[in-house]
């Protein structure tokens, strides 16, 4: 019996897709130095920068804010929503499709996570309250592979981070909301 050409082009696609985000999750010298060198070749008048200590810790907390919802809505749309409907128990429907789907949302939460770990450390504020949180999010790396391979504790695991990190950024002044990512946000890990 011949498999319709729908679900050969979603399978393709959907790998490819995972493939990218699993690539763009990972780091290299050799990429940083390109970034670095190409932030440097743009001539500052191009790029807006902030000229004052309190306007660096605004855009500091601007950036936490947006990088934190967007971890935030991906982990609630795609691995929270899931796990509480049960569609990550053996046998249920889709659940090859939500599994992927989880794991593209776990390498884009970490993402976007050591991002705004990254953007907390201009606010002091941010900085105290997010340091504690550091080992929570590192252990996220390893759990959208537990999330491909059934894990359904890993899905908790992403929640009490992210409750984490909302709460941290509360305390320091900067509330964070759930902001769902697109495909495209997804797909590319930023």
């Amino acid at each position: 019996m011949p498999v319709p050409l729908r679900r050969l082009v979603v399978a393709l696609t959907l790998s490819c897709a995972l493939l990218a985000g699993a690539t763009a999750c990972g780091s290299s010298e050799k990429t940083s130095t390109k970034d670095t060198a190409a932030a440097q070749a743009v001539p500052a008048a191009d790029t807006p920068s902030p000229t004052t200590s309190a306007q660096r810790q605004k855009f500091a907390k601007t950036r936490f804010v947006a990088n934190a919802g967007l971890a935030a809505g991906a982990t609630y749309q795609w691995i929270v929503k899931p796990w509480k409907a049960g569609k990550f128990k053996k046998g249920a429907k889709g659940r090859k499709m939500v599994l992927v789907k989880a794991g593209l949302a776990g390498a884009f939460t970490y993402n976007r996570l050591k991002a705004a770990q990254k953007n907390a450390q201009g606010d002091p504020k941010l900085s105290k309250a997010l340091a504690p949180l550091s080992a929570g999010i590192d252990a996220l790396k390893s759990l959208p592979s537990k999330l491909r391979s059934g894990d359904t504790n890993a899905a908790g695991s992403f929640n009490d981070v992210i409750n984490k990190v909302k709460d941290a950024g509360s305390s320091a002044g900067a509330p964070v909301k759930n902001q769902v990512p697109s495909a495209s946000q997804l797909s590319q890990g930023s």
